[in-house]
């Protein structure tokens, strides 16, 4: 695998959610025959897991290549307690301008708007971040229903959607009640999730089905398929505040359950994987994973996302060592 990646612009179609030509899904009635049937060979997900990289790997001009496109897919996110007003503006400026300049100088493609594919905060700094991010194209994804653990009552979350759309957001990361899914209340599940994407009205909606929570692999899998039945237009891994979060197993699963969504309805899903991938080396796994399991097409923001707040530094790291054949130290990539 030594193809060039082509890297998003930020005014093309693939750079966001919003005006590209994929629709959003539409959902479909509960099937629960189909969900029933889900069966996951664990040992054969985690043999296939584990042989990835040692089969396929990018390197030099072709890597950094694949690093530039994972950057045009990443959620730049903070999540934190004590946030604030300028700390989400300056993630917004980073957003903006992810790679410095002289970077993108000495890797021949300074004439790139290269952007992140979206900001992730909480409902409080959407309208700060609409504001900071106005002209750019960037979305910004608000975290939604009880973030993290999905436990408010079901009007509040809905309610809380409806103000974040208000306020500007374009995506709307929604948390699964993962007593649903641990209890086998498929029908409660779906019915939570069609809410959740009635609420979004245009914005699309990401389901975040915290899968360190769901104790197995076949309960990830039921529980992407019917969160896809209910409208989802991404599922993602996890909130990133789990005990453990994205792994490639989990991903696996989740992947081919999309494959498996859109042979039954021609719908093409997003994948996200969030929490703990903070390396570059981390972010080529899920790439060779991506195009390996679901193709080309899933390797382009509007069907592939990150859900990363220090990954980025690290990715300009890995480039300026590209470039110089030297290590920086993380203070020369700043935020913003």
């Amino acid at each position: 695998m030594t193809e060039h990646i082509q890297v998003a612009e930020t005014g093309s179609a693939p750079a966001g959610l919003h005006g590209n030509a994929i629709p959003r899904n539409p959902g479909m009635p509960l099937e629960l025959d189909w969900v029933n049937e889900v069966r996951i060979n664990t040992s054969a997900v985690e043999r296939r897991c584990t042989t990835l990289s040692g089969r396929r790997s990018v390197k030099k001009d072709a890597q950094a290549g694949w690093l530039l496109k994972a950057v045009t897919c990443i959620d730049l996110t903070t999540l934190n307690g004590d946030d604030t007003a300028n700390r989400v503006k300056r993630l917004c400026a980073k957003a903006m301008r992810p790679i410095r300049p002289d970077i993108l100088e000495a890797l021949g493609v300074a004439d790139r708007r290269i952007s992140t594919g979206a900001v992730c905060v909480y409902h409080r700094f959407v309208a700060t971040a609409v504001e900071a991010l106005e002209g750019s194209m960037i979305p910004v994804a608000a975290v939604s229903t009880g973030f993290p653990a999905g436990l408010a009552p079901h009007d509040t979350k809905v309610r809380e959607i409806e103000a974040s759309v208000a306020d500007g957001a374009g995506e709307i990361d929604i948390v699964i009640t993962r007593e649903h899914v641990l209890t086998g209340d498929w029908k409660a599940l779906y019915n939570e999730m069609r809410d959740y994407r009635a609420a979004c009205g245009d914005a699309h909606v990401k389901a975040i089905l915290a899968t360190g929570d769901l104790r197995t692999l076949r309960n990830v899998a039921k529980a992407s398929l019917v969160c896809m039945m209910a409208g989802a237009d991404f599922i993602k891994t996890s909130t990133g505040k789990e005990s453990a979060n994205a792994t490639l197993p989990v991903s696996l699963v989740m992947l081919r359950m999309i494959r498996e969504y859109q042979a039954r309805t021609g719908q093409l899903i997003g994948f996200k994987p969030a929490g703990g991938i903070s390396t570059a080396k981390d972010v080529l796994a899920y790439q060779i994973l991506m195009k390996e399991e679901l193709g080309r097409r899933w390797l382009e923001p509007d069907l592939l996302r990150f859900g990363a707040s220090s990954l980025l530094a690290d990715i300009e790291r890995q480039l300026e060592h590209h470039v110089t054949g030297r290590y920086s130290a993380f203070n020369r990539h700043p935020m913003g």
